[in-house]
């Protein structure tokens, strides 16, 4: 049987995206993004770390800030590493695949949809 790694979140953003480019030349995003569940003195809020490359990261720095609205589709990523003193450290994210603008102007002038996947060969607006 197959397996399924698939994320899809809605939320705001909770600071400006940061862009970087890797040793090999690769454009790469990272961000945050809050979701909240529940009401009232139940509400909770989840933080979920995200990163973008290439055209997703050229989407997500250009038309991304703290407290824009987002939808996100992705899969989860675990990275893991040693810290100086030699202990695992573990981090999940969101690597996405799809960014959805939600009341913007640009994405409202291309149907509310500014598709990044790894096969896209240009932005679609």
């Amino acid at each position: 049987m197959g397996s399924v790694n698939k994320v899809i979140i809605l939320g705001r953003l909770g600071k400006d995206p940061e862009v970087r480019q890797t040793q090999t030349g690769k454009q790469v995003c990272n961000f945050s993004v809050a979701t909240s569940s529940g009401s009232g003195d139940n509400e909770r809020t989840e933080w979920h770390n995200c990163v973008a490359w290439e055209k997703a990261a050229e989407i997500a720095s250009k038309y991304l800030a703290k407290g824009k609205e987002v939808h996100l589709e992705g899969r989860l990523q675990t990275r893991v590493w040693d810290d100086k003193e030699g202990n695992k450290k573990y981090s999940t994210e969101i690597v996405v695949e799809r960014i959805t603008l939600i009341g913007s102007a640009p994405a409202a002038a291309t149907g509310g949809q500014l598709s990044a996947t790894p096969d896209d060969d240009d932005v679609p607006f």
